[in-house]
């Protein structure tokens, strides 16, 4: 009597924290996340062993004080704005993690990067989701020669381990890792499993042989990178790539990386040759009025290391019985603790109108030093009246009414003046101890005395 093959094994892995679920479940057990759970093959316990070593080499116990330690070699890409993000270039052995939506220019960046690089080190471009032949159709519309890049259009795991093992490159990159899949294990490429698997097999190849690698990751609706959050645990640095698609610059930015600085941004500008580094982003984010305009403030924000300049615009307008507070790259609840703020200590009254709020030049600002220049152009826009030519504002405002210092205030100034700014509002903590030539500083401490300043001007 024959038996029919039993069906192999199957479990529930969340996507977004990679833990498992005996059976389906609308929301994560784990995470208490909704619609994660995905159908995954269960290995088996006598799967292979080597996928439980250590990422990185086993050494000694050691004394801290003891253990040499110094600044590791880089080797810059051939893209200032790229070596920027990165910390000043690729370092051996490191893994790189970019993600962003797709379209948006990973691709061509990481191609230009890998043209200029293969002039003086090896360099392998492994390539899942395209052929061969498209990705020469894109050298050729960039303008890149291709005469020294090695290219493998290749998904299986075990077969670009062997290539690696045979060009010995000192710079790999992986296009994308969700392609690529290990004969390991019966999941199918893309899934939480195989994604967790390859990224690990192939920051051990990096480690052993001192390859840098970078891998191309796939995101979510939401933006953020697609697969368990351990995908950013098991690499080195982390990058996003940002941008509208109306517009033509990108923005990439560092939210982890163990070689450098986070929270750096590069910005780029797409061309018909591909992505160009711009020197001068301030440029980007300031809006090019004839004359100054009422609900118009520049704000000095820190992106990284790097002071930019940004235009806050506000429109205030008659609104009804239930108006509305919208915001463009800025918190929509900070906005309305801001004019909540501004209403109680200051006397300006915006509680019947309509508040809009917008950053220029599509760039998303975070810090609390914005919040003076979110105030001071919806003051503007409320009176009609705009602030004096050459003016800028940066500074925290609190709910008792208080302006707090903003980190690195010399810093921003010096960046304001430098760009022919003149006029500055800053937190009394950030006035600076000697004149900056061209710049006239207030310093104040409370918000209705900024009010006061700005109506006095």
């Amino acid at each position: 009597m024959s038996t029919a093959p039993r069906s192999p094994k199957t479990q529930y892995v969340c996507n977004a924290c990679g833990g498992a679920s005996p059976k389906w479940l609308g929301k994560c057990p784990h995470c208490n996340e909704w619609n994660t759970l995905e159908e995954a093959v269960v290995e088996s316990a006598s799967g292979p062993k080597h996928r439980y070593q250590s990422l990185a080499k086993t050494q000694a116990v050691a004394t801290l004080s003891e253990i040499e330690a110094a600044d590791v070699d880089r080797t810059p890409t051939g893209q200032p704005e790229l070596d920027r993000v990165l910390g000043g270039g690729i370092v051996e052995g490191g893994v790189v993690l970019i993600g962003g939506d797709p379209g948006i220019g990973k691709s061509t960046l990481l191609l230009q990067a890998a043209e200029t690089l293969s002039s003086h080190i090896k360099v392998l471009y492994v390539t899942g989701e395209e052929s061969g032949a498209q990705v020469a159709l894109r050298a050729r519309r960039l303008g890149l020669a291709g005469t020294r890049l090695r290219v493998l259009a290749e998904i299986q795991l075990e077969k670009i381990q062997a290539a690696l093992a045979a060009e010995t490159p000192a710079f790999c990159v992986i296009d994308s890792i969700q392609t690529v899949y290990s004969d390991q294990l019966t999941s199918a490429p893309g899934s939480v499993a195989q994604v967790r698997e390859c990224a690990a097999q192939l920051t051990r190849t990096a480690k052993a042989s001192g390859c840098a690698i970078v891998l191309v990751g796939h995101v979510t609706k939401e933006g953020t990178l697609a697969g368990p959050r351990v995908l950013e645990h098991i690499v080195d640095t982390v990058l996003y790539f940002e941008g509208d698609t109306h517009s033509s610059y990108r923005l990439v930015r560092a939210i982890k990386n163990r070689f450098g600085a986070v929270n750096e941004i590069g910005v780029f500008a797409m061309t018909e040759r591909g992505l160009k580094g711009v020197s001068n982003p301030s440029a980007i984010f300031l809006s090019t009025h004839g004359a100054p305009v009422p609900g118009s403030c520049v704000l000095v924000t820190l992106e990284g290391t790097r002071p930019l300049l940004v235009e806050i615009q506000a429109l205030v307008d008659s609104g009804g019985p239930s108006p509305r507070r919208l915001s463009v790259g800025l918190d929509r609840d900070r906005l309305a603790m801001l004019l909540a703020v501004l209403h109680r200590h200051a006397g300006v009254d915006s509680l019947d109108q309509d508040v809009f709020v917008n950053a220029v030049g599509g760039v998303r600002i975070s810090e609390p030093a914005a919040d003076l220049a979110v105030l001071l152009a919806i003051q503007s826009s409320l009176r009609g009246k705009a602030l004096p030519q050459g003016f800028l504002a940066f500074g925290e405002v609190g709910l008792a009414g208080e302006v707090r210092p903003a980190p690195r205030g010399q810093e921003r100034l010096k960046e304001a003046a430098k760009l022919g700014f003149s006029v500055a509002m800053v937190p009394k903590a950030n006035a600076p101890k000697k004149a900056i030539e061209g710049l006239t500083v207030h310093a104040i401490e409370r918000i209705e005395e900024a009010i006061a300043v700005v109506r006095s001007l």
